[in-house]
């Protein structure tokens, strides 16, 4: 029995047999459903059966963790936040935003097989095999295994794979002056002046083809060029002049009034559970929001909205 199914045991507390029965029968057992993106679309989301996040989760503890990640990717990192990411960009220069199209989906078993021959993380062929069923999700009308959005060990095991690419790119770019972040499959890159940028896009491209792994395309719908002048946004969150961020003047208007109306008692708790989130959101990116939040209702009221929990009947 391999080392791995011997720690996941261990650290999750079934037996060993049990262990192995899950991953070889993993790639199946996911709920999906599809939820609708911010601006138009729908986003499909795999949820694992409990028993095979658990040993995802175990994956993570006794191995995936340990996984280098490139300083680049900002997002899934233990004490970071969409904040992190956009400070990296932060001051009054333009910026590049480009984006992977199926980052998630794209992402393969052979990426992660090739991933373990390369770096040693994983040299017996049945553990590569079997870490491989655990981690990469069968869709019902498909045969090849990828990588699902809504798994937990999926976040960890794409900013390892993302390790190359974020550390061609950052080196890459760097000769123009240019700072380069990942948040997931979202790429910002910000410079001095924009002749800066004029060959990130050529740059990422070409480090593409070049990567022995894995196969991603740029979702050319999805680049853009923004100065100054238009108003810049990196991951949600807009970048002021003076070198700080913002969550922006139409969110600070929309929970104004929301908090309004929750001072009035106009507010179901389904709203006043979408409003939590939202204060949750401002205290993360911008705090001092809060605090003119709690100067002007009070701080009574803007806690009671922090601590709101939603009565399990209307969950």
């Amino acid at each position: 029995m391999g080392k791995i199914v011997e720690a996941l045991a261990i650290e999750t507390g079934m037996d060993v047999g049990l262990v192995e029965r899950i991953m070889r029968s993993a790639p199946a057992r996911y709920k999906t459903y599809r939820i609708p993106k911010r601006t138009k679309g729908f986003r499909e989301i795999s949820q694992p059966a409990v028993e095979v996040k658990a040993l995802q989760r175990g994956l993570i503890e006794v191995l995936l963790r340990n996984l280098p990640m490139h300083e680049a990717a900002t997002a899934y990192r233990v004490g970071m936040s969409i904040k992190d990411n956009a400070l990296r960009h932060a001051g009054d220069g333009p910026i590049l935003k480009m984006d992977f199209k199926d980052f998630f989906p794209s992402i393969k078993p052979r990426d992660w097989s090739a991933y373990c021959k390369q770096t040693g993380v994983l040299m017996d062929p049945v553990e590569i095999q079997l870490t491989s069923l655990l981690l990469f999700q069968r869709p019902k009308d498909s045969s090849v295994l990828r990588l699902a959005i809504g798994a937990p060990s999926s976040p960890f095991l794409s900013n390892a794979l993302m390790f190359e690419f974020d550390k061609a790119i950052t080196e890459a770019v760097a000769k123009d002056h240019v700072v380069y972040s990942r948040y997931a499959d979202d790429l910002t890159f910000s410079a001095p002046r924009t002749g800066h940028l004029v060959n990130v896009e050529k740059i990422v491209r070409a480090t593409l083809r070049a990567l022995e792994y894995p196969t991603l395309t740029v979702n050319d719908d999805k680049t853009t060029r923004v100065t100054r002048k238009y108003g810049r946004k990196v991951t949600g969150l807009t970048l002021t002049n003076d070198g700080k961020v913002s969550i922006g003047h139409e969110r600070k208007r929309f929970i104004r009034a929301a908090v309004h109306h929750a001072s009035l008692g106009k507010l179901s708790t389904a709203s006043l559970g979408e409003l939590k989130g939202l204060l949750g959101f401002a205290n993360s990116a911008e705090p001092q929001f809060i605090g003119t939040l709690k100067e002007r209702y009070g701080a009574e009221l803007i806690q009671f909205i922090q601590t709101f929990d939603i009565p399990k009947r209307e969950q």
